[in-house]
């Protein structure tokens, strides 16, 4: 038995023939050791990439492949990037599992027809931004509100290579949880700096990646 469900596989074979237009790359990290969620993580993309011809799909170990993490600026596992006619700041850290799940196939068709469903308005201010913006989206799979979330964030990634976006698991990465007081979710950290909890809509968003991207004021004493 796969990770997907059989009852599920017929419907989403079908979607996906629907739905997408050019190649997608999926490439997932692994480890060998000391990786709890890698297996569940791997089967998940080589089951995605059995559905459809649309859908290529290659394994690599953080550690052997070592120079392609670095590439990718992927620095823990399981990690899948999401690739299309552009260079993708699209990742998922931990199973896209749950709630995630259809967030992680929206990503897909997203990415295959090269367009998100953001405003004009929306697009428009992400377009001025030149400077790097980091997302970090904590979620858990039972949370409802997360896949909101996590969705607009990879929509802004989407639309300027100058945002990353990423999907942490919190439970896979508890000492990430730790680190950036993650006591609800879904939590988001932009540029180490500014954090953001619960969903928020476009216009939100948007002004706190802004702000995110605006010098420091001085303090005096």
């Amino acid at each position: 038995m796969g990770i997907i469900p059989e009852t599920h596989i017929t419907k989403l074979k079908a979607d996906l023939a629907k739905m997408l237009v050019n190649s997608v790359t999926l490439t997932v990290f692994t480890q060998e050791v000391e990786c709890d969620y890698c297996k569940e993580t791997r089967e998940l993309v080589e089951e995605l990439g059995s559905l459809t011809d649309k859908i290529k799909t290659q394994v690599l170990d953080l550690v052997k492949d070592k120079e392609r993490a670095e590439q990718y600026q992927v620095d823990k596992v399981p990690a899948i990037i999401i690739e299309g006619t552009k260079k993708s700041k699209v990742k998922f850290y931990g199973v896209p599992a749950g709630y995630e799940f259809n967030t992680f196939i929206k990503d897909i068709v997203q990415t295959s027809r090269g367009e998100t469903e953001l405003s004009p308005q929306t697009k428009k201010r992400l377009s001025e931004i030149k400077k790097p913006v980091h997302l970090k989206v904590f979620v858990t799979p039972t949370c409802p509100y997360c896949p909101g979330m996590v969705s607009l964030a990879h929509q802004f990634a989407m639309e300027n290579e100058n945002i990353t976006a990423d999907m942490i698991e919190v439970s896979e990465f508890p000492q990430l949880g730790i680190k950036y007081n993650v006591s609800g979710v879904p939590k988001t950290v932009i540029n180490e700096t500014i954090e953001v909890v619960g969903l928020q809509g476009e216009e939100e968003l948007v002004r706190q990646v802004e702000a995110a991207t605006r010098p420091l004021s001085p303090t005096y004493s």
